[in-house]
């Protein structure tokens, strides 16, 4: 990310010394925790992933953080593993702009992926992503770079990167699939702009009753 005006991140509570630190400490504890705690379930459903389609279980994508530094994002695969090669087939089904593609009823989803994704599992292994420090327990969704394109140094752009990507977040518990790109973006900059622990644990219980009910995802 090019150099930017610091004035416009100065009033960011999260970017405080102290704040960062503590947000740290508390994602390593609940990340490595979680990680530990999910352990025999998340091979499971990797062999579950895996005996339906053969390939490597493990989903891997660029995505963009903190301060649109890229990193690469872990989920557990919810396609048939030649999903991309087969993006022209479905290009018809597409419920959103492109370049950005999503479709309820995409042929390219598995049974068991559709399982994954209404139950958010297929997010499991972005713990990984928060222990090594890309992403946060809360923070706004992690966008894929095309999203962003020519838009980075954009004022509110700037401010909605000062906070790292979460797992859980306001996107989670306002119908996450259903938000275009402005939406999304007020979405994030509520949360950038209203940070405090209280608000962190506060989208966590929400997102927890989000992720048992369904509600939201595809």
């Amino acid at each position: 990310m090019a150099t930017v005006d610091s004035r416009i991140l100065e009033p960011i509570a999260l970017l405080r010394p102290g704040a960062m630190t503590a947000k740290r400490a508390f994602d390593l504890v609940v990340g490595s925790l979680g990680l530990l705690l999910t352990l025999p379930l998340l091979l499971i459903l990797m062999a579950a992933v895996w005996i339906e389609s053969p390939g490597n279980p493990i989903f891997v994508q660029e995505r963009l953080g903190q301060f649109g530094r890229r990193f690469r994002l872990y989920k557990l695969r919810t396609m048939v593993p030649d999903a991309e090669r087969r993006r022209a087939e479905v290009e018809h089904l597409n419920e959103s702009v492109a370049p950005l593609f999503k479709a309820h009823n995409d042929p390219r989803v598995t049974r068991v992926g559709r399982f994954l994704r209404a139950s958010s599992l297929d997010e499991l292994p972005q713990l990984w992503n928060v222990v090594k420090g890309e992403m946060s327990i809360v923070g706004p969704r992690p966008r894929l770079p095309e999203e962003f394109k020519d838009v980075m140094q954009r004022p509110d752009i700037v401010r909605r990167f000062s906070a790292k990507p979460g797992l859980a977040g306001v996107w989670q518990v306002s119908g996450r699939a259903d938000n275009n790109f402005d939406e999304a973006l007020v979405l994030d900059l509520y949360y950038v702009d209203h940070w405090s622990f209280g608000f962190d644990l506060k989208l966590v219980l929400k997102t927890f009753l989000v992720v048992v009910t369904a509600h939201g995802a595809y």
